[in-house]
C-alpha cells in the first residue's frame, strides 16, 4: 500500500520587471513597468499517473449533484464497486447529456446507495463499519466533525480524498497558489481547513483537493453564466479595478461571440447590496507562473488517483 503525495519544491521568489499594458478605470490604455513575482519550482521529469492495482470498495459522500456524478461514472468504468452516501432526496442515477441508454443502464445497475444523514454520527459509524470501504471520496464535507465518525468506522481505510476549496488560502498577490501557501483560518471555508487538520492528526492516508472554479453540465453554481448572458445580450463586461485579476476555471470553451467591450469600474463606488460585485474572487496577479500553471489538470488527475 502506498499513499499519493504531491510535493512542490520551491526557492525564494525572484523578481523581474516586465512591461505590461494595463487599463485604468476610464478605459484608456496605459503602459507601465510592473513588478511581477515568479516562483521557481522544480519540475518532475515525467508525469505521475497512479491507478489501483485491484478493484476497490469505494464510498462517495454525496455524488448526485455535480462533481460526484462524473466521478462515480469514472470509478465504475474502472471496475470499482461504488456506493453513494446521500440523504436520498435526489435520484442516485440520472442520464447525462450525450450518454447512451445502454451506458446509463449499465451504470445504474452497478451503483449502490446508502441512505442516511451524515450528521447522524451513530448511523454513519454503524453503517460504514458493516461495509468496510477501502477508499472514501468526501465531496460534500464542510465541517471537521463530519469526518471523524467516518474515520472511526473505517480503521483500515487505505485512502481518504477530500474536496476542499481554493477559498481557504489567505488573499495574496503571489498567484497562482501552491499547496504550501498560507491559509486563512477565518475564511468561510475554515471548516475545510479544520477537516484537513483532523485528517492529519488521525494518521490516515489523505489527499485534499483545493479547486478554484469548476464548471460543466449539472453545475449548480454557474458563475460563468454571468459572462455569457451579457455576451448574448451584446452588453459590455464590467470588470472591477484594473483588469489584471487572475482566476481559473476547470476548462475553457469557445462561444463564438464577438469580442466584448470591457468597462472598468471601482466597486467601492456602487452599492451591490448582498450581491457580489463580480462573480469571481477579485484577486490581483503579481506573478506569472507557479509550477506549470496547469492546476486544473493536477486536480483532475488527483481526483482519479486512489491507493495502489
Amino acid at each position: 500500500m502506498a499513499s499519493t503525495v504531491v510535493v512542490q519544491h520551491q526557492t525564494q521568489p525572484s523578481f523581474s520587471t516586465l512591461t505590461s499594458s494595463l487599463s485604468d478605470f476610464n478605459g484608456t490604455r496605459i503602459h507601465s513597468q510592473i513588478q511581477q513575482y515568479r516562483r521557481k519550482v522544480l519540475q518532475p521529469k515525467v508525469g505521475l499517473q497512479i491507478t489501483a492495482s485491484s478493484e476497490k470498495n469505494i464510498l462517495i459522500m454525496g455524488g448526485t449533484r455535480f462533481i460526484g456524478v462524473f466521478l462515480s461514472r469514472l470509478l465504475v468504468k474502472e471496475g470499482h464497486q461504488v456506493t453513494l452516501f446521500t440523504r436520498g432526496k435526489a435520484p442516485i442515477a440520472q442520464q447525462l447529456p450525450g450518454e447512451s441508454d445502454q451506458e446509463f443502464a449499465e451504470f445504474s445497475s452497478k451503483i449502490l446507495h446508502l441512505k442516511g444523514d451524515r450528521k447522524d454520527y451513530d448511523f454513519v459509524k454503524s453503517s460504514l463499519s458493516a461495509k468496510g470501504f477501502d477508499v472514501v471520496y468526501d465531496i460534500n464535507g464542510r465541517e471537521a466533525d463530519e469526518v471523524e465518525p467516518i474515520l472511526d468506522a473505517l480503521p483500515n481505510l487505505e485512502q481518504f480524498i477530500y474536496c476542499s476549496s481554493a477559498g481557504v488560502y489567505l488573499k495574496s498577490d503571489l498567484l497562482p497558489h501552491c499547496e504550501t501557501d498560507t491559509v486563512d483560518p477565518k475564511s468561510r471555508h475554515k471548516g475545510k481547513l479544520n477537516t484537513e487538520s483532523v485528517l492529519e492528526s488521525k494518521g490516515v492516508n489523505w489527499t485534499s483537493l483545493r479547486p478554484v472554479y469548476i464548471y460543466g453540465p449539472l453545475n449548480y453554481n454557474p458563475v460563468e453564466e454571468w459572462f455569457f448572458h451579457r455576451l448574448k445580450a451584446g452588453r459590455p463586461i464590467p470588470i472591477p479595478g484594473s483588469g489584471i485579476q487572475v482566476t481559473q476555471l476547470g476548462h475553457v470553451k469557445a462561444a463564438g461571440f464577438p469580442e466584448p467591450e470591457l468597462v472598468h469600474y471601482n466597486p467601492k463606488e456602487f452599492d451591490f447590496g448582498k450581491k457580489k460585485a463580480f462573480p469571481f474572487r477579485d484577486q490581483l496577479r503579481r506573478q506569472s507562473m507557479c509550477s506549470d500553471g496547469n492546476l486544473s489538470l493536477t486536480w483532475w488527475k488527483v481526483l482519479q488517483t486512489h491507493t495502489t
